[in-house]
């Protein structure tokens, strides 16, 4: 059966984007608020990481869509896991 033939081809994913960790203790994490800030373990300009599940497929660097998608989020892929044995 063709790739283009599997049915599965066309089943949707759910690709997760990690922008970074924080390691709070408890108690910080007890005392968040609106508007608390929790800092993270990356910059703004570090590459982020796209997981389906717990598996890493690819890095990629965030963007502001401009035009029609004005203001919404996206991610420009810079490097992509062999994907070719499957998920």
């Amino acid at each position: 059966m063709a790739e283009d033939e599997n049915p599965f081809t066309r089943v949707p994913i759910e690709i997760t984007v990690s922008v970074g960790r924080a390691r709070p203790m408890v108690r910080e994490l007890l005392a968040l608020d609106n508007d608390a800030v929790l800092v993270l373990d990356k910059r703004v300009e570090d590459p982020v990481e796209l997981y389906v599940g717990d598996r890493l497929i690819a890095r990629g660097e965030l963007q502001e869509l401009d035009g029609e998608n004005a203001g919404q989020l996206a991610v420009r892929l810079t490097e992509v896991a062999d994907l070719s044995n499957g998920l």
